[in-house]
């Protein structure tokens, strides 16, 4: 991981709640376990940093009624979904790397989001900054760089086009050719500093999600990592990659017997608490 931030992997990806949330339950299922580690009794403040469509936040708010809840994303259809429904909640439009906190907040969340950043050495120090001495920071991403379905995407751009060339820019392929997530115990080292020892929760989990359709991981990743690809390419070149995709998918992940698929996804959680 770099020690410096770079925003190249959000840079102009546009977002659809309506994709995002076709496996709502699986994607929610993590944000629940992470939650539920969380030991705080009655936080004033609560952020959900990368609240997306805001189903999550709306889970922090029932754990702590009481508390300010605010939900901070930097996708404005995401923003959108999330107002639909009248709550409470104060959504924020802010990015990541920008965001700061008025003051400091007893309860930062964020699920599913840091993958999109680089430089977690400066930047999980950094939020972990915003956070009141006592108070919790929660993460939750995903551990997949290595898995076929972000290796085939790399490899699908890298050799996808019509003469068996890239497809999309050298900066395009550059964003996804970094580990997006460290190993677990990288985490530890980067808060050890900051907390106690005895404050520290890390540990993962491989889910096999069970899926229905045609070409669910396709559409699973058309959800979340594969946003940047799809907004990178034309029409043309998102049609060619799309078809290669597929085709490579289906045979990383074949139909069972029952006609479904079993999509392994790994996720690192980290609940820290601030000394």
């Amino acid at each position: 991981m770099s020690g410096s931030l770079d925003r190249s992997r959000m840079a102009g990806t546009r977002w659809d709640p309506t994709q995002y949330m076709r496996f709502g339950d699986e994607r929610t299922r993590p944000a629940v376990e992470l939650l539920a580690r969380i030991p705080h009794p009655n936080p004033r403040v609560v952020v959900d940093l990368g609240c997306g469509t805001g189903s999550i936040t709306r889970l922090l708010a029932e754990r702590w009624p009481a508390a300010e809840v605010v939900g901070i994303d930097h996708s404005r259809e995401m923003l959108a979904a999330a107002a639909a429904e009248p709550s409470p909640i104060r959504w924020v439009e802010a990015d990541a790397y920008d965001w700061r906190p008025e003051a400091p907040v007893d309860v930062l969340f964020s699920n599913a989001t840091l993958q999109w950043l680089t430089g977690h050495d400066v930047l999980v120090p950094r939020l972990m900054g915003f956070v009141a001495p006592g108070g919790w920071l929660a993460l939750q991403m995903p551990l997949n760089w290595a898995a076929p379905s972000h290796r085939l995407m790399r490899e699908t751009l890298a050799d996808g086009g019509p003469d068996g060339g890239p497809l999309g820019t050298t900066a395009l392929l550059a964003a996804l050719d970094v580990p997006w997530v460290a190993e677990p115990e990288r985490y530890y080292d980067i808060l050890a500093d900051i907390c106690l020892a005895t404050a520290i929760d890390i540990w993962e989990t491989t889910y096999l999600h069970v899926l229905d359709g045609d070409d669910p991981v396709v559409e699973w990743v058309k959800g979340t990592g594969l946003r940047p690809v799809l907004s990178g390419l034309d029409d043309g070149e998102r049609a060619t990659f799309l078809r290669a995709y597929a085709r490579r998918l289906r045979a990383a992940y074949p139909r069972r017997g029952d006609g479904r698929t079993v999509f392994p996804f790994r996720r690192v959680f980290v609940v820290a608490r601030r000394a």
